[in-house]
């Protein structure tokens, strides 16, 4: 099985989807839109948050490709700066340290 940066890497989606999300992740705020993102008060670790998103993500890309009528793109690209969003934070808190001697 993947680890979940792994997963997040195997991603494959729309180039114009991808590039609208890499415009909305500098100003990305956990505190604020993860909330809002998972709609809940707890705010989970970011493995675990990026398993929640992956899932969700995964729900909206299938209403995309099936041209369903829920789908709604402003949601979607949420998801994917969260996704982002929460990856870049588990890769800076996940990197081994480096001590000079």
């Amino acid at each position: 099985m993947l680890d979940v940066l792994g997963m997040v890497g195997a991603l494959e989606r729309p180039k114009l989807l991808v590039n609208a999300a890499r415009f909305g992740l500098d100003d990305y705020d956990r505190e604020r839109h993860l909330r809002r993102v998972l709609r809940t008060d707890h705010l989970p670790r970011p493995a675990q948050a990026l398993m929640m998103l992956l899932e969700l993500e995964s729900v909206m890309d299938g209403q995309r490709t099936a041209k369903q009528a829920e789908y709604g793109i402003a949601r979607h690209l949420d998801l994917l700066i969260a996704i982002m969003g929460e990856a870049r934070i588990l890769r800076a808190t996940s990197r081994p340290s480096v001590v000079a001697t």
